[in-house]
């Protein structure tokens, strides 16, 4: 097959590329070797140096705050999507009253550094008289970030539509409110579903940030190892990088999964999309206009009628 990006290349490309390739990957082979020997000559793998692991307690410790960090990633990931839902609503306003405003939120949330904001929360609020806990200021911070950047994302893919699918709805009779509803924002999350879930992932992992406000997160604990005797400061980040491995590497799965699930045709046969003729065959509707009134349940179309019977 030719591909339209590029040449096909050639007996000599191929060559130069797999050289490179085995380059690389020897580079990398050398690196993490370097690694583990510096682990070695060091004593890091001594038991002296894990010992701490082996107790019951350190491990009721890390649980706890695995629990704590996912509390408040559960909670800003559900404040997150909520907020950038209304955000872009608010952003995509035909009125300038509307749009402006939001538009100056946006910016503004997206312009602050989450740690940046955690600290005005937690250490700036008492002086006015308010005291915050830190898993509301950790909370609130990662809901005002993360909810302008998929305010933005969900914008872009709205707008990214064909124009088409908002004049169908409208075809149809739908308010503005239920061409958004029924059309616009089913299409637009499953077409920006990469980029939520990418940014649903920079939220869990920004939850590390909430050890500098005391919040008795993962980070926060493995900070707390290091003070024991021996010092397992890198044991200690391994441990729990490896948590947040696992974490995000479980999120993306559940990513791909909804993905994949969201990506069947509505047009398939069975699906609940495509119309039904006088004799019991299923057509498929041929126009958006045809496909947005079949879901709504408002005409059915036959083969010789394009119109809702």
């Amino acid at each position: 097959m030719t591909s339209v990006l590029y040449d096909v290349p050639g007996p000599r490309a191929i060559l130069r590329n797999r050289i490179l390739g085995i380059v690389t990957v020897l580079l990398v082979a050398a690196a993490i070797g370097f690694v583990v020997f510096r682990f070695a000559v060091s004593g890091q793998f001594s038991a002296d140096k894990w010992y701490i692991f082996t107790f019951s307690n350190v491990w009721l410790g890390i649980l706890k705050a695995l629990g704590n960090t996912l509390a408040a990633f559960g909670l800003a990931a559900v404040g997150a999507l909520a907020l950038g839902f209304v955000l872009a609503i608010g952003r995509l306003s035909d009125h300038a009253w509307v749009r402006i405003p939001f538009g100056v939120v946006i910016e503004a949330f997206r312009a602050v550094p989450v740690l940046i904001f955690m600290m005005l929360m937690y250490y700036g609020l008492p002086t006015l008289g308010i005291r915050m806990e830190p898993y509301w200021a950790v909370v609130i911070a990662l809901v005002a970030y993360n909810g302008s950047v998929l305010a933005e994302a969900l914008r872009a893919g709205i707008e990214s539509l064909p124009r088409g699918q908002k004049e169908a709805g409208y075809a149809i009779g739908l308010r503005k409110s239920g061409v958004m509803r029924l059309v616009l924002l089913p299409q637009a999350v499953r077409a920006m579903l990469p980029v939520i879930v990418a940014q649903l992932v920079v939220t869990l992992k920004d939850t590390a940030l909430g050890f500098i406000i005391t919040y008795p997160e993962l980070l926060y604990y493995a900070k707390q190892l290091t003070s024991q005797p021996g010092r397992p400061i890198l044991q200690a980040g391994i441990v729990i990088g490896a948590i947040y491995i696992v974490m995000c590497l479980l999120l993306s799965w559940f990513a791909s999964f909804l993905e994949k699930r969201l990506s069947r045709s509505p047009r398939t046969p069975g699906g609940g999309a495509a119309a039904v003729d006088p004799l019991h065959h299923p057509v498929a509707p041929t126009t958006d206009t045809e496909l947005i009134a079949t879901q709504k349940g408002i005409g059915k179309y036959d083969s010789n009628s394009s119109g809702s019977a």
